[in-house]
């Protein structure tokens, strides 16, 4: 088999791939034999039929059939008798096998780009260093108020945090418009669900009032025929609701699974929870300095095919989260291309360096990856269990705590610097961040 590679990138490959027709032949001449036991033709027993007539009859076909299996393996021994790694399926230039000739493609394909480990010595990891303070158990606790809050009926004017319940109907050009009509609807002022101007325009109203509300809605709205357009909207406000905490109390705790209504206990349970969660927050902050920095520091070019796969898989996850009935497939590529590229080359990175430290994953921290994320169910063992027999759910554990054994080899190698933080501080939005997964492939108005 003849074979020739030519450098079109640094990561882009054409190879031309000539099989021998003596081996093609050889190949269908043996399928042919094969078929003369299997078809029945007019005017021969069965088994008789002679080879010229079935290369006559069916002589293409299995000609194609050969060309396309041939196709499949001989790129592979290809790849391997050049010491090539592609980083997604090859793009092959059509062909037509004729019969008695060699069969001859080229293939384009990406493959897996050389990387140098940069120098990681030099790098200085800030680690966050937080104290539990009781008023942050103070502070947690009225979050738990807040979520288990009442809404009570009151007849004051509504004012910024109350609940409305209102009926409207919206006009535009003093035409109704679809979707702008609901009855017994639920608006928070200030929560700032609906459009820019509308919860404002509640404030004050008091339970049986009837107001007009005018609004715009934004350019970018999703509804096209509405943007930009001016709305006028009829309301009447049916009911004004105050929110009212639950006090910390027995009862209080009895709904935190304290059965003895202990709210020390309470306290106590709430502390621990911080601190797991204050762990993973500590260790997040960390894994992003360490992923930030390989990405900084470096610089190679991405294959386009595994980009392409993980935009995919992203789109897949994101299913989840999509209303029922949504082809996530239809979705546009660009909300996830940047984050695709981040985790395939963070992926890439990470192999490279567990391969070269010949690092192997750790089975104790899996099981301890397992407790920990077990732990936060009434049923831990079955949570473990179920990971267990899930080999792809067990492979996204296996892959966070090879990244975690990468992380803690490049902090070996880094300095490091204390970073005193308050815990809110440190559980902000802004201060998560998701490193990337190792490279295993490695309406209403």
């Amino acid at each position: 088999m003849q074979v020739s590679v030519e450098e079109i990138s640094e990561i882009e490959r054409r190879m031309t791939v000539e099989v021998p027709a003596e081996r093609v032949s050889t190949e269908v001449e043996g399928r042919l034999r094969k078929l003369r036991g299997q078809v029945r033709l007019n005017g021969f027993r069965p088994g008789k039929v002679p080879l010229k007539v079935l290369r006559q009859r069916f002589g293409q076909g299995v000609l194609q059939e050969v060309a396309g299996e041939l196709l499949q393996s001989s790129f592979q021994e290809a790849v391997a008798q050049e010491k090539l790694q592609p980083a997604g399926a090859p793009r092959i230039e059509p062909v037509q096998p004729k019969m008695g000739e060699a069969l001859s493609y080229t293939a384009t394909f990406e493959v897996y780009p050389e990387i140098a480990l940069a120098e990681l010595s030099d790098l200085t990891i800030r680690e966050p260093q937080v104290e539990i303070t009781e008023a942050d158990v103070d502070a947690m606790i009225d979050k738990l108020r807040e979520q288990h809050k009442r809404w009570e009926p009151v007849e004051r004017p509504a004012q910024k945090g109350d609940q409305v319940v209102i009926d409207f109907e919206g006009s535009i050009d003093g035409e109704p418009f679809e979707g702008g009509k609901a009855e017994d609807y639920t608006v928070q002022l200030g929560e700032g669900r609906m459009i820019a101007g509308f919860e404002e325009q509640l404030e004050g109203a008091a339970p049986g009032e009837e107001r007009t509300i005018e609004v715009t809605f934004p350019e970018d709205y999703p509804r096209k025929q509405l943007a930009g357009k001016q709305a006028s909207f009829r309301v009447k406000v049916k009911e004004v609701r105050e929110p009212r905490l639950p006090e910390v109390d027995e009862d209080f705790a009895r709904q935190f699974g304290i059965e003895s209504g202990s709210v020390d206990e309470l306290r106590a349970d709430v502390r621990k929870n911080m601190e797991r969660e204050l762990k993973q927050a500590v260790r997040a902050r960390i894994k992003q300095q360490v992923m930030d920095a390989l990405l900084a520091r470096h610089q190679f070019p991405i294959p386009q095919s595994l980009i392409d796969e993980e935009v995919r898989q992203l789109k897949a996850q994101s299913a989840a989260s999509m209303p029922q009935g949504v082809d996530v497939t239809q979705l546009p590529d660009e909300p996830f291309v940047e984050d695709a590229r981040r985790r395939v080359a963070l992926g890439l990175i990470i192999g490279r360096i567990l391969r070269e430290q010949d690092i192997q994953l750790d089975q104790a921290r899996v099981e301890a990856a397992l407790d920990e994320l077990a732990a936060t169910y009434e049923d831990p063992e079955m949570v473990k269990n179920y990971f267990r027999s899930n080999r792809e759910q067990m492979a996204g554990i296996e892959a966070m705590v090879l990244e975690d054994q990468v992380v803690d080899w490049i902090r070996e190698q880094a300095a490091s610097e204390a970073q005193p933080m308050r815990f809110d501080e440190l559980m902000a939005p802004a201060g998560q961040g998701a490193a990337a997964g190792t490279e295993q492939q490695e309406g209403k108005a």
